[in-house]
């Protein structure tokens, strides 16, 4: 009697790991100098640092890879859940 849920197909957009790499890039861009600079983006408290948009630029990006691999699993399990509940 019960019946198994069909899974939604899964989409970029819902993965939080490209918000986040989102967030962080536009808040390298922010802290370019001549944009922002570093005192735009430093948290308070922070010890005085240079260049955090560096390290903004690359969480950006290692948050980007995260998100890519995440979506690259989700779709391969769908697909395999999707495959064998046809067969």
């Amino acid at each position: 009697m019960s019946q198994k849920k069909t899974l939604p197909k899964p989409v970029w957009y819902k993965n939080t790991y490209f918000w986040i790499a989102a967030i962080l890039f536009v808040l390298g861009v922010i802290g370019l100098p001549f944009i922002g600079g570093d005192d735009a983006i430093r948290d308070p408290g922070q010890k005085l640092e240079g260049n955090l948009f560096v390290l903004y630029f690359g969480a950006a990006a290692i948050m980007l890879l995260n998100g890519y691999l995440s979506h690259r699993q989700t779709v391969q399990q769908y697909e395999e859940e999707i495959g064998g509940s046809n067969a």
